[in-house]
């Protein structure tokens, strides 16, 4: 991803808080992991109050995801799909833990539908949660990935592959 497109979101996003009536700083950096590759634009939460922080975090990560959503939404309207960029949003290096805990949340669906030979399911993860254990599952062999449900009950699935 270019620059034009990391400052495009760095802009969109310092703009979006400060219509919020925020003062934050916004960086942009290219990440690649396991999972994916993506825009981080993250938030330095250093001009934030601690009560800032955690409204725009929100339970469970819940707004934090909702201003990711938008992000992406906005930032590749009208774009065809080759031209299109992932972005991430980050704040006190909420990403990074949480995609640690979701490491150990797949290791440990991995193990018990290997133990049990049965279906395993995830509940209460994200759109964008349940897409990242689903690569992180890719790693692990005889096992397949699928979700069920709908929105706001929608589950990640882990079982063995049929033989």
């Amino acid at each position: 991803m270019n620059e034009q497109f990391q400052q495009l979101g760095v802009n969109w996003l310092a703009q979006l808080l400060t219509l919020q009536g925020l003062s934050a700083t916004v960086t942009a950096a290219m990440v690649e992991d396991e999972v994916s590759s993506s825009c981080w634009l993250t938030i330095d939460e250093a001009q934030l109050s601690p009560q800032q922080i955690e409204v725009l975090l929100g339970e469970e990560g819940r707004v934090l995801d909702a201003l990711q959503y938008l992000a992406n939404t906005t930032l590749n309207l009208g774009r065809s799909p080759d031209e299109q960029h992932a972005y991430t949003v980050d704040l006190a290096g909420y990403r990074a833990k949480r995609l640690e805990e979701l490491k150990v949340l797949a290791e440990q669906a991995a193990e018990q539908a290997r133990t049990t030979g049965q279906e395993y399911e995830l509940t209460a993860l994200s759109s964008a949660e349940r897409r990242q254990v689903h690569q992180l599952l890719k790693a692990y062999d005889g096992l397949e990935t699928f979700s069920r449900g709908k929105e706001p009950d929608r589950r990640l699935v882990v079982r063995p592959v049929e033989a």
